[in-house]
């Protein structure tokens, strides 16, 4: 069977390459409506940026690894990436944006918005707000406030608080290089580009998604 073309695009290739993104996106919208979800956020062979007004984290950890996973079209790859873990976030005006070559079209951008209430209300309500997060980040730009930090702790037993955070499961501790931790951290202006994030629950109120040509419409440029 063909795709249905209609002036010059294939929609049936449009589908399948926008897929990983709007099912995730699809399934945030259903997490929202029972108030909170367990979410992973990731698109096949690619980073996505992410952007937020400000990070409030408890039970900080950070440590080296590899992001490993599929193309769209199948061949495997495998990025050094820095590991964040948060045992909870409150997250104010958080934008992510992943930018896809659609065929006929060119660049698209999906931008996904939660929490801009929160930078005018600083209500814990209008914040988004997650447990056990991990983010995969090849690149991170913000400023940084840490409690009670420990460097170089041995990352391949990198301890937990009592009740708080570790080395994310079924992360294999050979791949570790460095390690960090922190009681909490407060992270404002944060720019950063991540090839994964997962959380237990995700709760974003306000929840945004449009989709752009170009790459105007990414959460931040460069």
């Amino acid at each position: 069977m063909q795709s249905q073309v209609r002036g010059g695009t294939r929609w049936k290739r449009f589908a399948v390459v926008m897929v990983p993104s709007v099912v995730a996106t699809a399934a945030i919208g259903v997490g929202l409506a029972q108030g909170a979800l367990a979410a992973s956020f990731a698109i096949s062979g690619q980073e996505f940026k992410v952007s937020t007004d400000r990070l409030e984290g408890t039970e900080f950890v950070q440590y080296g690894s590899v992001a490993k996973g599929h193309t769209l079209e199948g061949e495997k790859f495998g990025a050094p990436v820095a590991v964040s873990g948060f045992n909870t976030a409150k997250i104010t005006n958080m934008c992510q944006s992943v930018v896809t070559p659609v065929l006929g079209l060119g660049d698209i951008t999906l931008r996904l918005e939660a929490g801009a209430k929160a930078a005018k209300s600083g209500r814990d309500e209008d914040k988004v707000l997650a447990e056990e997060l991990y983010l995969d980040v090849s690149y991170l730009e913000a400023d940084a406030k840490f409690d009670q930090i420990d460097i170089g702790v041995a990352a391949g037993s990198l301890p937990k608080y009592e009740g708080g955070q570790g080395i994310q499961p079924g992360t294999e501790a050979k791949e570790f290089g460095f390690a960090q931790r922190a009681k909490s951290v407060e992270l404002t202006g944060v720019r950063q580009k991540a090839w994964a994030t997962t959380a237990a629950t995700f709760k974003l109120p306000d929840l945004k998604l449009s989709l752009h040509r170009g790459t105007s419409k990414e959460c931040f440029q460069g």
